[in-house]
This record gives C-alpha cells, structure tokens and sequence, in this order.
C-alpha cells in the first residue's frame, strides 16, 4: 500500500513492562504513519488535514503548527488555539489520506487551557466531520468517554470515572479489530467493548468549548484481518 511505511518495532516494547503481541506484527501485514509535527511550517496546516465545521458553518477551531518549548517531542506540536466556544462547540481536524479499518492508533495531548472543558479527544473511522468515533478525556469531569457521533449527535458507548492529571503529557490509544474496541489511557487499559456503528474511516483530533490543547506523536498503525468473533483483542 503507497504512502504507508513499514513499521519497525527493533524489538522495543511500545510501553515499559506491557506487551500486546496482537499489535507487533510482522511488517508485512502490519504498516504505521507517524506525525511529529516538526517538519510543518509554523504557523499552517497540510492541505491533508481538514477543519470540520461547527453547526453555524464557521470553521471548527483555530488549528496551526506550532512551535513551542512544551512539545513533547520537540520542536513543534498540532494545536488547537482557540480560546472560546459554547458547550456545543465541538472542534474537529481530521486527516485525508488516513482510512483505515482494523487500527491501533494513537496521540499524545497536552491540556493547555479551558474552563468550560479542558483536555482533548482522538477520532477514528470518521466517514465526514459529523459521523465518527471519539475517544475524550475531560479533566473538568475526571471523565474518559468512548462516544459515537453520528449525525452529529454524541452517544455514550462507554464512560469511566478516573483521576485524570491537570498537567503535562498523557496518551489516548485506541485499538480495533472488527467491532471489538479497546480503550487505553497512558498505560492503562480502561476497557473493552463491541459496536459496529462505523467499520471504516479517517482519523482525527477533537477539542470541545474554550479547551486549548496541544498534540504531538500521532501514530496510525494498520492492523490484520479481524480476529474470530468472540475473541476480544489482547
């Protein structure tokens, strides 16, 4: 498949005493992309990465390249800057060129600033800026939520109430296979459940309100065929 480069593990765990063997495949049938952001000129968006818009038709967020001292991995991160928005407000990026099935993907987020909501989210198998799924963690309700969107209506497929740090760095990942979905939070598997809503799609990043945040690390990984019904993923 043109564009995607071939994953190279060189054996390193992707987390410190975790394994999951059904995500290190064979290169051959398993592929990434990764976005660190710092080949991007400050200050713009590749024609790959889209704006959604809001109900009222305005662009959904202030989306840039940024450089900044915070990047995780330095020098530059995608941020989402703007300041203010209602509760309604549902900001929303997403990537051409990026649909995908049976996915691991991940992000790195940094919550920068927000009142009304404070935190981010990472999207998958969007088939337009008003139907897909939505990872988000919200550090105003100590929340991470597994949502589908569709028609622009969120559902709750899955919540958990969990201390969620105010500051620095934290990872949202997202595995799938077929429906099964598997929920991670840094290095900690939150849960696992089955919906068949959306079978294939872009990816993306998503704030909500008056939340400014920053990402960095994004990685997308292709995964193999689905696993036998029944079988969640390791």
């Amino acid at each position: 498949m043109r564009g995607w480069i071939l994953a190279v593990l060189c054996g390193i765990p992707l987390w410190p005493g975790q394994s999951f063997p059904a995500e290190q495949e064979d290169p051959e049938t398993s592929h990434t992309r990764q976005w660190d952001f710092d080949s991007i000129a400050p200050g713009t968006l590749p024609s790959s990465f889209v704006i959604g818009t809001l109900f009222d038709g305005r662009p959904a967020g202030e989306w840039k390249i940024l450089i900044t001292d915070r990047a995780k991995s330095p020098s530059q991160v995608l941020a989402q800057l703007q300041p203010k928005g209602t509760d309604q407000a549902h900001k929303l990026l997403l990537m051409e060129g990026t649909d995908s099935g049976n996915i691991d993907v991940e992000v790195s987020y940094l919550a920068v600033a927000g009142k009304a909501d404070f935190g981010g989210g990472l999207v998958w198998h969007a088939t337009d800026d008003r139907n897909y799924y939505l990872l988000r963690a919200s550090l105003v309700e100590q929340k991470v939520r597994l949502y589908r969107v569709v028609k622009g209506v969120q559902q709750i497929v899955k919540q958990l109430d969990r201390p969620l740090p105010a500051n620095g760095w934290h990872k949202l990942r997202i595995v799938q296979r077929g429906c099964e979905l598997k929920a991670i939070y840094d290095d900690a598997v939150l849960f696992r459940v089955c919906d068949q809503t959306f079978s294939n799609g872009r990816i993306g990043l998503w704030t909500k309100a008056d939340a400014v945040t920053y990402f960095d690390d994004l990685v997308l990984r292709l995964l193999d065929a689905p696993l036998p019904s029944g079988h969640p993923p390791h």
